[in-house]
Parts: structure tokens; sequence; C-alpha cells
């Protein structure tokens, strides 16, 4: 890494599979003071799954979210929960419970969220905080199964409300959220450890605005 302006993370996939390496290469560029694209610092994937609690104790438009037994008063009444590891990635160990099903988990490292019956899931995707392009997978049983989404006034200050949040000043984030049957947007995932960009999903001048957005963003890294 010390041979080099800029260390670029991409396509390394889920980190769950060599998370001792990972974390051995966090904490060499760390000692190094290297400059690592997107920067280590996020509080979102790149952190596992706290910020899920984090959010929803503060009240943020996220899935409702708890990680202790006797909090699951604090959620709203479903039928179904789903249950996933604080550190898993690509649906890994991800199960869909029934209530009675609850008090026999182990808690241990676990979230719980209702089951929540949406109209389709969307993604925005940002480089550093700028918005870039949104995609969407109409049809609820095919999630990357993606179309071009114009999102409007109100979805912009949606996801960008998670990337002010959040404390990365370069890379690539994406906010992925549901659209409720009632219309409004819940957090579903905060990705900034290696979003998937779906890049063949976008018209061609957006794919350009991307790249050069990407480019610049990594000038000015170099440049630090």
């Amino acid at each position: 890494m010390g041979d080099f302006d800029v260390v670029v993370v991409r396509n390394s996939g889920p980190v769950l599979n060599y998370q001792a390496e990972y974390e051995a290469f966090r904490a060499a560029a760390a000692e190094a003071g290297v400059r690592v694209f997107t920067a280590l610092t996020g509080k979102g994937d790149m952190a596992g799954k706290q910020y899920l609690l984090d959010l929803f104790a503060a009240g943020y438009p996220v899935i409702p979210t708890v990680d202790r037994l006797e909090d699951l008063g604090r959620l709203p009444e479903s039928g179904r929960y789903v249950a996933k590891p604080k550190f898993g990635a690509d649906s890994a160990g991800l199960a869909v419970v029934e209530r009675p099903g609850l008090a026999g988990l182990d808690f241990t490292d676990l979230l719980v969220q209702p089951h929540i019956d949406f109209r389709y899931e969307v993604s925005f995707y940002f480089v550093d905080h700028q918005f870039q392009y949104a995609l969407y997978a109409p049809r609820t049983d095919r999630r990357w199964d993606l179309e071009p989404y114009e999102p409007d006034e109100a979805d912009l200050a949606f996801a960008q409300r998670f990337i002010d949040w959040n404390t990365v000043d370069h890379g690539i984030q994406r906010v992925d959220a549901c659209r409720t049957r009632d219309g409004g947007l819940l957090l579903v995932e905060l990705e900034d450890l290696n979003p998937f960009l779906s890049l063949d999903r976008v018209s061609p001048p957006a794919r350009d605005r991307f790249v050069e957005a990407m480019t610049d963003s990594l000038v000015r890294l170099a440049a630090r």
C-alpha cells in the first residue's frame, strides 16, 4: 500500500468469509495513514448492523430493529419477523420467524425486525455526498432485477439524510430502502463497505457521470 497514492477497495464481495484478513488490512491502513477509497470511517455496513439499532433509537425512518428479547414490545405487531446476524451479508443467516418462535432465538449478535409488506425496494447511489443515480426492483421476488428509478425531492431528502449521518467524506455509498404500502420509505441497509453498483442497468450518460464523479473524488483524495 505504501507504494501508491490511494488504495481503492472494489469488487471484494462480502468480507464475512475473510474477516480476519479484512481487519488486518484496516489496521495496517490506519497505522500507515493510507488513503483508502471508500474511507474506512463508515458507520454503516462497514461496522456491522449496529447502525440499524442506533438509527431506530434515534427516530430515523428505518425498519424497526431490536437485539434483545425484552425489547420486542418496541416493534410493531407482526405475524412474522426477520432475524439476521449483526455481521451478516448477502442474506447469510437470515431467517423468517413466526412470533411464537422468537422466544427460542439466541439473541447473541442477532437483530430482529418485523416482516415488512413493501411495494418495492429502491437503491440510491452516492459518490462522496453527491447523489448519482437510483435503481429499483419493481418485483419483490426479484431483488436484483433492477430498473432505472427517477427519485423525487422527498426521495432524495430521505437518502441524503443517511449519507449526511454517516462519517464517510469520500467514497461510494448505497442507501437501500423499501417503499411501504402507505407510500413511505424505510431504510433497509446503508451499504458503505463495498456496494454492488449495477452500472449495467443505468443509461450510458448516467454511467459516464458516475465514472467522472469517482475519478474526481480519487484525484482530490490523492492530492491531500
